[in-house]
C-alpha cells in the first residue's frame, strides 16, 4: 500500500526554492509513488491575499487530514515557521506521523538573534513533535541536532532532473542569476562586479531572472541596461533556454539553505561561483566544481567572475565536473526513493505500535 501523505508548503506557483523543489517532485512523478495531496499555505501578493490563503489552507488541511497517515511540512524560518507550527500542532493532536522538512538559509540567525528564550523553548517543543526531521546538509544536521538531538534527523539534499546536454558553448561571457532580486541575495555586489568586469570584457552580459524586492537596486540595474537584462521570474522553457545559453552562473547570497538554482546551473554544466554559506559548500567544491565566494565580498566575487571570463577552458572543466556531481549525487530520482523510504519507515513504526 502506498503511503498516504498530506504535504504542505507555499503554493506551487510561489516564487521561491521550496515551490521549485515541490514542483521537481511532481515532475519526477513522486505523486504516483505515494498517495500525495499538496496544500499551499502561502501565495505571492498582498497581505490580504496571503491571509486568505493561510485561512483557506487551514480549512482544507482539517478536511483532508483524516484520510492521511503522514503530514509532510516544508518549513523555513520567520513567518514560515509561525505558519507551519500551527499545522504541526494540529497534526500532532490527531496523532499523525509528522515529517518536518527544513528549508531556507537564515534559520540560525532567526533562532539565535530574533527569538527570545521563551520563543526558542516553544520552537524546541514544536520541532520535537516531528517523527522524522529532514535537513539539506550536514551543517543543518549539526545545527538542528543541537536543538532536538540528531536521532530523528536525516540528510536529504535538494535535487533536480538532469537534462540531456548538447554541446555547451563556453567563452560567451553570459552570466546568469536566478532568484529573488534583493540585497540579501547579493544583487548589489553582483551589479557592482558586472560594472567592473565590463571594463576588461566589454561583451560581458548579466541576465537577472527573478522578481524585484528592492527599488534602489532595481533602479541601479536599469541604469546598467546596456549589459544587464531583467528577465523577470523565469520558469519552464524560458529558464531552460537561459541555463543552456549562459556559460556562467552567479549566486552571491548572504545566506542560503541549499539553493535549487545552483543545482540547476550545475546540471546544465554552467561554471558556478556561489557564496560559501549554508550547504552550498556540499555542492560546490572550491576550484574543483566551481568557485566559493565569501558572502558580501564584492572583491572576491569580481575576481572569481574575472577568472571565469578569462578562461573558457576553466569554465568547461568546472561545468562538466559540476554536471557529473549532480548526476551522481543530486538526482531527483534518487531523492524520491530516499524520501519514499523515510515514509515507509514511519509506516512500519506505526504498524508496530
Amino acid at each position: 500500500m502506498r503511503p498516504k501523505v498530506l504535504m504542505i508548503g507555499p503554493g506551487r506557483k510561489v516564487h521561491g526554492g521550496i515551490s521549485g523543489m515541490v514542483n521537481n517532485y511532481y515532475d519526477a512523478g513522486f505523486d504516483r509513488m505515494v498517495d500525495l495531496c499538496y496544500v499551499g499555505t502561502m501565495e505571492d501578493g498582498s497581505k490580504g491575499k496571503k491571509l486568505f490563503c493561510a485561512v483557506r489552507a487551514c480549512f482544507l488541511f482539517l478536511i483532508k487530514l483524516p484520510r492521511y497517515d503522514i503530514v509532510h511540512v516544508n518549513m523555513a524560518s520567520d513567518s514560515s515557521y509561525y505558519r507551519k507550527s500551527v499545522f504541526i500542532r494540529i497534526a500532532h493532536f490527531f496523532h499523525k506521523k509528522i515529517v518536518i522538512h527544513q528549508h531556507g538559509g537564515n534559520f540560525r540567525e532567526f533562532y539565535e538573534k530574533e527569538l527570545t528564550d521563551q520563543g526558542r523553548n516553544k520552537m524546541k517543543k514544536v520541532l520535537s513533535m516531528a517523527d522524522a526531521f529532514i535537513v539539506l546538509g550536514m551543517v543543518w544536521k549539526d545545527f538542528f541536532g543541537s536543538i532536538i538531538g540528531k536521532e530523528k534527523i536525516s540528510i536529504l539534499p535538494n535535487a533536480v532532473q538532469v537534462p540531456e546536454q548538447s554541446g555547451k558553448e563556453y567563452g560567451l561571457h553570459k552570466i546568469l542569476f536566478l532568484g529573488r532580486l534583493c540585497e540579501e541575495k547579493g544583487i548589489g555586489e553582483l551589479l557592482g562586479a558586472a560594472s567592473v568586469l565590463r571594463e576588461k570584457h566589454p561583451d560581458v552580459h548579466l541576465y537577472l531572472g527573478g522578481v524585484w524586492e528592492d527599488e534602489t537596486l532595481q533602479k541601479k540595474a536599469e541604469n546598467l541596461a546596456g549589459f544587464v537584462t531583467d528577465l523577470g521570474w523565469v520558469t519552464g522553457e524560458m529558464k531552460e533556454k537561459y541555463l543552456r545559453e549562459c556559460d556562467i552562473f552567479a549566486l552571491p547570497s548572504y545566506f542560503e539553505g541549499q539553493p535549487v538554482s545552483v543545482l540547476e546551473a550545475m546540471a546544465y554544466a554552467c561554471a558556478v561561483t556561489a557564496s560559501d554559506t549554508g550547504s552550498i559548500p556540499e555542492l560546490i567544491i572550491h576550484e574543483e566544481t566551481g568557485f566559493l565566494t565569501p558572502p558580501r565580498d564584492a572583491q572576491v566575487l569580481t575576481e572569481n567572475l574575472c577568472r571565469l571570463l578569462d578562461d573558457p577552458e576553466l569554465c568547461r572543466t568546472f561545468g562538466e565536473r559540476a554536471r557529473r556531481k549532480v548526476k551522481t549525487e543530486f538526482s531527483i530520482e534518487d531523492n524520491c526513493r530516499k524520501l519514499l523510504n523515510i515514509y515507509e519507515n514511519l509506516m512500519n513504526q506505526q504498524n508496530k505500535q
